[in-house]
């Protein structure tokens, strides 16, 4: 654990990968932050519906995008689904966003709006600085879905080894139902989506439900 009232934001990262930008904002958990998500869980999910299909989502130029990044790094994006396209997928087919934390909640609404991989952390779960690189053969992490083998996949890692990729993260670095703060982080590929339009999309989600205080911003990589 580090002491995330004393570490710079956004935190150090260094880029392995060419091409990714990470977008990065600190949360702060506002009090009665449950009112008002489940409505724009809903309120997003129906966005998601009317402007995407299923049959042409890999056609979607930020989707695209993404998925050569990933190829870039080694990995199949048809075999291991950004965490974007494969959530998009399940709202297309009409499963409801589920109800999991109000900081993943509003994670979960942002990488919709923006179709590219958002992930959140609990703060001070990881401790900067990081690297942005490809797993190596036989490396593996206990994620949110078990152990996950990382060969190939773009991830994050710190000193203690990986704790996120843009197709799941670690149970290192899970939100809990206690956490307040977090760090969020967007997979942006340049070009497609860039950070003023992520801040802008968090933004905006942010008026609708006032889940929770934007403390800090910024970005890290980008060029390639």
């Amino acid at each position: 654990m580090v002491d995330e009232e004393t570490t710079a934001f956004p935190p150090e990262v260094r880029h392995e990968l060419d091409g990714w930008l990470l977008w990065w904002a600190e949360l702060g958990l506002r009090d009665g932050a449950g009112e008002g998500v489940a409505a724009l869980r809903s309120e997003v999910a129906a966005q998601a519906r009317a402007s995407h299909t299923l049959d042409r989502l890999a056609e979607h130029p930020t989707a695209a995008a993404i998925r050569r990044l990933f190829r870039q790094a080694g990995c199949d994006p048809t075999r291991h689904r950004p965490s974007s396209e494969a959530l998009l997928r399940r709202v297309l087919k009409g499963e409801a966003l589920p109800s999991i934390h109000p900081l993943v909640d509003l994670n979960n609404c942002l990488s919709l709006s923006l179709v590219v991989p958002a992930c959140v952390m609990a703060a001070g779960s990881a401790a900067p600085p990081f690297t942005l690189r490809a797993g190596a053969p036989g490396e593996s992490m206990l994620s949110l879905r078990g152990p996950y083998e990382l060969d190939g996949k773009p991830l994050l890692a710190d000193a203690a080894g990986p704790f996120g990729t843009p197709i799941t993260d670690s149970e290192r670095v899970r939100v809990r139902r206690e956490t307040r703060r977090a760090w969020l982080v967007a997979y942006l590929p340049p070009g497609a989506v860039g950070a003023g339009c992520a801040a802008g999309a968090l933004a905006a989600l942010l008026a609708d439900a006032p889940v929770a205080a934007i403390l800090a911003s910024g970005t890290t990589g980008g060029v390639g």
